[in-house]
């Protein structure tokens, strides 16, 4: 079964359960994959769908801080469970001793040491290896300890 096929069935459930919070959010998501396959003429795979859900999920991450900040808790407990809903679509994500192993492996294969100047050549490399596997700001977090 492929992603939005799970979309689908899981919104489905989602009506007949009343559970309000994942049929808003995978109704969302499903638009915002419907959006981007109508405006470029293209039907997604599952890791189109992925970087799709990614987005989404990291749009309510961001906003989470701005939440905080205001004091807002309804909102940071609605957008924290929109993000529970929407991760079960994604793939495990890694921990930051993974990542750290995979930077260290490619920086010994492309002769990296250390030095700041070399971030974006490392960060490049390692960014597509843990695509959709890692949170960006994880990996240059890793990337920028490696180097220093």
């Amino acid at each position: 079964m492929t992603i939005k096929e799970q979309l689908m069935a899981d919104f489905k459930e989602a009506m007949k359960a009343h559970d309000e919070v994942a049929k808003n959010t995978i109704s969302l998501a499903r638009a915002a994959v419907k959006q981007y396959e109508v405006d470029n003429r293209e039907e997604l795979d599952d890791a189109g769908v992925i970087a799709i859900l990614t987005k989404q999920v990291k749009m309510r991450k961001d906003a989470l801080a701005d939440f905080e900040k205001a004091g807002r808790t309804d909102l940071t407990e609605a957008y924290n469970a929109e993000i529970e809903v929407l991760n079960k679509y994604l793939p495990e994500q890694m921990s930051m001793d993974e990542i750290q192993d995979v930077v260290k492996e490619t920086a010994a294969a492309l002769g990296i040491e250390g030095g700041r100047e070399n971030m974006g050549k490392l960060m490049g490399p390692v960014m597509g290896k843990l695509k959709g596997k890692a949170d960006g700001n994880q990996v240059r977090e890793a990337v920028q300890e490696f180097l220093s």
